[in-house]
């Protein structure tokens, strides 16, 4: 069997007397949507920041397509192709979607950010940003402002420019937050196109977008890993349930 593409073992992370993450393991192979749950002060947040290397690790290592990148910081986790989505750049308002996304192949590729004429005329830059945004199902909207975007539209081109480093792992933080029905439909359903052509960690609340989504789930209580697997199972562990689902049940029952 190949090593899986994210490996954790013995992550753990404290803020004072809080533990944050106590020993996580993960395996993440290729392709996959895998989603990480729990109530809120579980760690989701923490492991997140420890993934994309914005928290260094008390102990533990974190292996990425076999390689150690424990102590490696974020730029050079870009570089590996290691991406966290809406926490990656601050979108310039005054900007189209075309040009955030232009900005982002230009300093993926390591050029400066003070030529923005380059990133607003150079078709090495351009072409591959108009395709980031066909892939989420913004290319019609190239040319608009962000500042004239939808809230919906902006998450979507927030993802654009994740997928203009090109990741082959792409974290995602909450992306259903904020969003009304309809567009948490349209960003489900961009996901699921996304998915098998690059591995996904999705962290959200939504339990529908959840279940729809993943191919396995890990549920954080109190920092520590209670149940990890296929949905099937992680639905219909009672740890899990009292934990978590649960709450959800009685919420919306």
């Amino acid at each position: 069997m190949s090593e899986p593409l994210l490996q954790v073992a013995g992550l753990t992370k404290r803020f004072g007397g809080v533990i944050a993450a106590e020993a996580i393991a993960l395996a993440i192979p290729a392709g996959e949507c895998h989603a990480v749950i729990g109530p809120n002060g579980a760690g989701k947040t923490t492991l997140v920041g420890l993934l994309a290397g914005e928290i260094a690790p008390e102990r533990g290592s974190i292996r990425f397509d076999g390689r150690d990148i424990t102590a490696l910081a974020v730029p050079g986790r870009s570089q590996l192709g290691l991406a966290r989505s809406f926490q990656i750049t601050s979108l310039f308002a005054d900007f189209t979607a075309l040009d955030n996304v232009a900005l982002a192949v230009q300093a993926h590729d390591g050029h400066s950010f003070r030529f923005l004429t380059d990133a607003r005329r150079d078709a090495a830059l351009r072409e591959p940003a108009r395709a980031a945004l066909e892939a989420i199902g913004l290319g019609s909207r190239a040319d608009a402002r962000v500042d004239k975007l939808s809230h919906g539209e902006q998450r979507q081109l927030e993802i654009a420019v994740a997928l203009a480093t090109k990741p082959r792992l792409l974290l995602l933080d909450e992306p259903m937050a904020g969003l009304g029905s309809d567009e948490s439909a349209r960003m489900v359903a961009m996901l699921r196109r996304l998915k098998g052509s690059l591995t996904m960690v999705l962290i959200e609340h939504d339990m529908a977008t959840v279940f729809a989504l993943a191919d396995r789930i890990t549920v954080l209580v109190y920092g520590r890993v209670i149940a990890s697997g296929d949905p099937a199972a992680v639905r219909a562990d009672a740890a899990v349930r009292e934990a978590y689902l649960g709450e959800q049940d009685a919420r919306h029952g």
